[in-house]
């Protein structure tokens, strides 16, 4: 999975944030709909992307959509 359709992936993942909301820079946590909810889909979204095991503290340690595409990578 690329960058982008990564980013495309993690923005199908909110119901109503507009998708153009979403680039590689978004600082995902600072947006409104980001929650306990929505980490747990993104969570999933990199075990069935990348079959790689994220957790709760790996996404709180890094800030933007690309931080964690990057994380993910190194798993």
């Amino acid at each position: 999975m690329t960058l982008e359709e990564f980013v495309t992936a993690f923005a199908d993942e909110f119901d109503e944030t507009p998708a153009e909301s979403f680039a590689p820079a978004t600082v995902y946590k600072d947006l409104d709909e980001w929650g306990s909810l929505t980490a747990l889909s993104i969570i999933a979204l990199a075990m069935e992307g990348f079959g790689k095991k994220i957790t709760g503290a790996d996404l709180r340690s890094v800030d933007t959509i690309e931080d964690l595409y990057n994380l993910i990578q190194t798993k």
